[in-house]
């Protein structure tokens, strides 16, 4: 089997052991970038008291409030055992409520308080200032993000 990698501009045919070099891993970049992007907002959150988690969470429901805990599960690829005790914290700052549905007991709809509301103004500078640390055009970032979106929605 034959694999191909990106080696200085140019694509090279490789071996299969080629395939096991790190430089031959499409999952590495895509790791690390993620990792160090998810690092330049800390200095934007840390003030607001949020983790990154949390701000993709306000993004969800500050877009459609009263979202039931699976809906906003599916919108950030998160599972249950990480967004209920991601949602309990940001109750217990109060910025949200969790309430179960009067129709169905298993469904908890997650609502934006106060708080999580006003919290939006604040929030307001960081994608502007994310986009002024990434190295990339307009039109560079453009295709990133379609390409990262087709990967999404294979899975």
């Amino acid at each position: 089997m034959l694999y191909l990698a990106r080696r200085k501009e140019k694509m090279a045919i490789l071996t299969e052991y080629d395939a096991l070099k790190l430089e031959n891993q499409l999952c590495f970049p895509l790791y690390a970038c993620s990792r160090s992007i998810v690092n330049m907002y800390t200095p934007f959150l840390k003030p607001l008291g949020l983790t990154y988690t949390q701000y993709i969470v306000f993004l969800v429901l500050w877009e459609q409030d009263g979202i039931t805990v699976g809906e906003l599960g599916t919108k950030l690829h998160l599972d249950n055992g990480t967004i209920t005790p991601l949602l309990k914290k940001m109750q217990d700052k109060g910025y949200v409520t969790r309430v179960r549905s009067k129709s169905d007991e298993r469904v908890v709809i997650v609502s934006l308080t106060e708080a999580g509301r006003a919290l939006r103004e604040d929030a307001l500078k960081i994608p502007h200032e994310i986009g002024q640390c990434v190295p990339l055009t307009p039109e560079e970032a453009g295709i990133l993000y379609n390409l990262l979106y087709k990967l999404l929605e294979a899975f």
